[in-house]
């Protein structure tokens, strides 16, 4: 007898969904050798001991909305090598692997007498966002050390459960951390596909301009910590809202704020712009001065626009960074 689908808010057990995929009962990502799924489950109550929260955020665009998924890793920073990161590992080439990824969201205790397991609520089946699949932030453990999350960003396949219950709690006050360089940095490192030359997924820098930002961003940052100055990122989530913004490079030696770009064209100008007068007004200590950093000189018009938003620019020469300030 065939078994009746599996619907978005159908409430079921990780026994039963056992019987049904294959796999195990004890973990927050179960992989399934019997068939092609990987089941992901999520629990509001326990991940806030974890420093974080899963749901969905209040992005939406033509490809849907987004629901955020923290890595495994209770302590210590998250991976997605060795034995320790095969599970990060496995979600983010679900697709290489021909993998759908289904996920479940803890809703109270199994009323069935003598069950001591918890009910499981259906959410639906997902996909990594292809442009953008995780983001890293800082968290803290339950011991109050900080350390990097990988947070999956996934995208519906299909009919899912989208209720307001589900979302990420908008902040009630505007929280503004201070955080490891390494979130803006491609710091944790992916092991290849084993068909890198099938890849349906897009964890890497989809274009070039992305791939110069993060080089960049990269050699920079070194650049700076071999000249003994402190550079942290800013984590920052405006009140009312469910999403966490992070900037560039944050030079607490010369309190100056970066903004990185992989390109040096005029849209590329313009946006850093906006996003350096958007953070900017959220960063503690105030009032800190305010860089582009390119991959080469712009077009003098645009030097000429920095200089009028007071806004210096650092270009890459070669092997050295040159600069313009707003001064000069």
């Amino acid at each position: 007898m065939n078994e009746s689908p599996l619907e978005p808010g159908q409430l079921t057990t990780r026994a039963k969904m056992k019987e049904r995929f294959g796999g195990g009962v004890q973990e927050g990502i179960i992989l399934s050798k019997s068939t092609p799924n990987i089941l992901i489950y999520t629990d509001r109550e326990s991940g806030s001991e974890y420093g974080y929260e899963d749901g969905w955020l209040e992005e939406d665009n033509d490809q849907g909305p987004i629901f955020e998924y923290t890595g495994k890793g209770p302590v210590g920073h998250q991976t997605f090598e060795g034995v320790v990161g095969s599970r990060n590992n496995a979600i983010l080439h679900h697709a290489d692997n021909g993998k759908a990824l289904r996920l479940f969201m803890a809703a109270g205790k199994d009323p069935t007498p003598g069950s001591a397991a918890k009910l499981q609520r259906y959410i639906g089946e997902f996909e990594l966002d292809s442009k953008r699949p995780y983001t890293i932030r800082e968290a803290d453990d339950p011991e109050g050390n900080r350390r990097l999350i990988i947070v999956f960003r996934l995208r519906p396949k299909g009919m899912v459960q989208h209720i307001p219950e589900d979302a990420i709690t908008p902040a009630k006050q505007t929280q503004v951390q201070q955080v490891s360089a390494a979130v803006t940095v491609n710091s944790i490192v992916e092991p290849p596909s084993k068909r890198a030359s099938e890849s349906r997924r897009s964890a890497q820098p989809s274009t070039v301009a992305e791939h110069r930002k993060i080089r960049l961003l990269d050699e920079y940052l070194r650049f700076l910590e071999e000249q003994q100055h402190k550079v942290f990122a800013y984590q920052i989530k405006i009140a009312g809202t469910r999403s966490v913004l992070k900037t560039d490079l944050y030079d607490s030696t010369d309190h100056v704020l970066y903004c990185v770009k992989g390109e040096s064209s005029r849209e590329e100008v313009r946006m850093a712009i906006g996003q350096l007068k958007d953070y900017v007004r959220h960063i503690d200590p105030a009032n800190p001065k305010l860089a582009v950093l390119l991959p080469e000189n712009p077009h003098e018009d645009l030097q000429d626009l920095l200089i009028r938003e007071g806004i210096s620019l650092v270009y890459q020469d070669g092997e050295e960074y040159l600069t313009h300030t707003t001064g000069s």
